[in-house]
């Protein structure tokens, strides 16, 4: 017999069936607004269901496993008190995707003002984000300050395709833009940091 659950999911109304999985037919953003409603079920079901992809997106964008791990979870307590600010205009997957990378660039610049880490700017030299962001955690937390400093919407396009190493089909669907906007975005945002970044060498 397939165990059911009662979950209150409007108010005064109540009903009974199976705990939603992360395969329920449910979308995305049917199984938030369940959440939002007072499913006990849904947040847990959505978070599984995007919960790997979640992850690496932490890892790539933190200093080490144990940052991304405390940046994760800080993500998805405040995804799960924010779900209400959901207003539909991208998919739910980007929506999470932007609470946990602001939650590891806030970790990283948090952790910067703990260790007064400082990177002394070298010969100039050719850097790419996409190879050395992690090879030198002082240059990771340059990287870092310089992400925040581009239009969130630039911002969102180079980590997406340089940091994370999605195609731009991918960013496209992610973001919920054109590709060609994808493109634009990313070339102005990395002509930004290229500025940003001029003098500072990854140490060797």
């Amino acid at each position: 017999m397939t165990p059911v659950n009662t979950a209150v999911v409007a108010p005064g109304v109540r009903t009974t069936r199976a705990p939603l999985a992360a395969d329920s037919p449910l979308t995305d953003a049917e199984l938030l607004d369940a959440h939002v409603a007072g499913d006990p079920d849904a947040f847990s079901a959505l978070v599984r269901r995007h919960y790997d992809y979640l992850w690496r997106l932490a890892i790539r964008t933190s200093f080490n496993r144990d940052d991304a791990a405390e940046a994760l979870q800080e993500a998805l307590v405040s995804a799960y008190r924010r779900a209400d600010s959901f207003r539909h205009a991208c998919p739910v997957q980007g929506w999470l995707y932007r609470i946990v990378v602001n939650a590891c660039l806030d970790k990283m610049r948090a952790q910067r003002l703990r260790t007064h880490s400082q990177l002394t700017p070298a010969l100039h030299e050719q850097v790419s984000l996409r190879d050395h962001f992690h090879q030198d955690p002082a240059y990771a937390i340059i990287v870092a300050e310089a992400l925040s400093e581009l239009p969130g919407d630039q911002r969102d396009a180079v980590v997406v395709v340089d940091m994370l190493r999605c195609s731009v089909a991918e960013a496209s669907h992610l973001l919920n833009i054109p590709p060609g906007t994808v493109k634009s975005r990313c070339s102005r945002g990395r002509a930004k940091l290229s500025v940003l970044l001029e003098g500072v060498a990854v140490t060797r």
